[in-house]
């Protein structure tokens, strides 16, 4: 071989080599980067080319699909009752992407994941349709109709928050007002007219916030059970009926400020159980002040605050700060100052409560399926943290039971079930100029067992401020979400 017809031979083997190269560097290395690059349409094309899988809650399917009549995308999302279960299942749409179980479980609703390959490859030998695998949550329908029904008559923002406590199965996640996905899951002018109108910018309202999940708010008194239960663990006091060294008026200390107490209430060296029962500022304050910032915060992260969850969907952490003075502590304890949780973070602490003592981690998709129901991965329960021993959760169950029966919470009281409450009323705005937050946190127990714990956080901004109250605004919520529970295990 001559020498210029050797070098073209090296150069046109130099040319295979980098093709050899670029091609495995496409398919190998940037397969990934490629697959979820919002601009390759053909990805597009092809993940709304074939059905997809189905939420699923009670054995039922929230979900759906329908094909389209325009453009190049073949399938569309549907949702049933989209307003009520947005908050769990979130939107996919063809413009804007996907959030929520929609987004986390993309892989297994479109039908990418790895973990199908052995049942997609079946399917193309057999010529049958590549469908998404199922997605089947923990929610009770019942229980979630209930919570979206309550907030929805009570016409203000808020949301609710429902706990198995023997497992962390999350049972109900509410929030209002809401939106319905299917309004935004294709990508016409329609969908663009009615994504327009989501957007926080043109909607104050927010209807796409998470409130159960994504929302902080100051819990009020709702946070008085944390306090109690730091109480109990720290030997501050040991029994519900013992009474506390709580003189009234209560100056904080380091200030001239007296904490005040709402109305004419028995909180002079009250019981633990009377404080609760009424709703004493004065004595829980004056525990967190005495325990102080250090084994007040260790409590609260026992609960869970100061760590996102993950539900899948993942949670706003919830606070309660450190480097307080003790008055800032004071004001803390009974959920004022810089303290603020989710309605799930609330839910967590009746729950914690209710199970004796112990926190089971939250969670909502209880199985992964392929589409012909076979199971690809289940959830265990897993316990999180035990805030309380079981003899500290006993006394805290039986004052949260006083509550109901015979305080703030009356307003929760189910026949035939022992109901635990805490009602909060939480300070909104600059010095308190807004409407409050009304709150209620509770349990049902039935022959012993709890099957539901719940949260319930109401922004009423239309309502008489003095008609505001946990008790009124929230516990009925509650109530109805608990007896749903109940109904639907008998």
């Amino acid at each position: 071989m001559n020498k210029p017809l050797r070098r073209i031979a090296v150069f046109c083997g130099l040319l295979v080599l980098a093709l050899l190269i670029r091609d495995n560097w496409l398919q190998y290395v940037k397969a990934d980067t490629l697959r979820e690059d919002p601009e390759n349409r053909r990805v597009l094309i092809a993940r709304y080319s074939t059905p997809r899988g189905d939420i699923i809650v009670g054995g039922d399917p929230i979900t759906g699909h329908k094909e389209t009549t325009t453009g190049d995308f073949k399938y569309k999302r549907t949702y049933k009752d989209g307003a009520m279960w947005a908050p769990v299942t979130g939107f996919v749409s063809q413009a804007y992407g996907a959030n929520q179980l929609e987004s986390i479980e993309d892989g297994i609703l479109s039908g990418t994941d790895d973990r199908l390959f052995f049942r997609n490859t079946l399917d193309m030998i057999t010529g049958k349709e590549k469908v998404g695998g199922n997605v089947v949550t923990t929610l009770n329908a019942a229980a979630q109709k209930a919570a979206y029904n309550g907030l929805k008559r009570q016409g203000g923002k808020g949301a609710v928050a429902a706990i198995e406590p023997s497992t962390g199965k999350i049972l109900a996640l509410a929030s209002f007002p809401s939106y319905d996905p299917s309004t935004i899951a294709g990508g016409g002018s329609a969908d663009e007219e009615a994504w327009k109108k989501l957007d926080k910018k043109n909607n104050p309202d927010d209807p796409m916030l998470n409130r159960a999940l994504r929302e902080v708010y100051p819990p009020g008194s709702t946070f008085k059970v944390v306090t109690a239960a730091a109480a109990l663990e720290n030997g501050l006091y040991t029994e519900a009926d013992q009474k506390t060294r709580t003189p009234l008026p209560w100056t904080m200390p380091g200030t001239t400020t007296v904490l005040k107490n709402e109305g004419n209430i028995p909180c002079k060296n009250a019981t633990l159980r009377v404080a609760l029962q009424w709703s004493c500022n004065t004595v829980f304050g004056k525990i967190g002040s005495d325990l102080g910032n250090d084994k007040m915060l260790e409590e609260a992260e026992k609960f869970g605050f100061g760590e996102e969850q993950f539900t899948p969907t993942r949670t706003s952490a919830s606070v309660f700060s450190d480097d307080m003075n003790p008055s800032q502590t004071a004001l803390s304890s009974i959920g004022q100052f810089n303290t603020a949780a989710s309605p799930l973070q609330m839910a967590m602490v009746a729950s914690a409560v209710a199970n004796n003592g112990t926190l089971m981690k939250p969670y909502m998709v209880d199985e992964r399926q392929t589409h012909n129901l076979d199971a690809i991965e289940k959830t265990d329960p897993e316990e999180m943290s035990k805030p309380l021993s079981p003899a500290n959760a006993q006394i805290l169950q039986s004052m949260m039971e006083t509550v109901v029966e015979d305080g703030t919470g009356k307003r929760a009281r189910i026949d035939g079930a022992t109901v635990g409450g805490k009602t909060g009323t939480a300070q909104h705005g600059v010095d308190n100029s807004e409407n409050p937050y009304a709150w209620f946190i509770s349990y049902a127990k039935v022959d012993n067992s709890s099957p539901v714990a719940v949260a319930v956080v109401v922004e009423d901004e239309n309502a008489v401020r003095d008609d505001i109250s946990g008790g009124g605004l929230a516990a009925p919520i509650a109530k109805s979400v608990m007896e749903a529970v109940i109904n639907s295990k008998k």
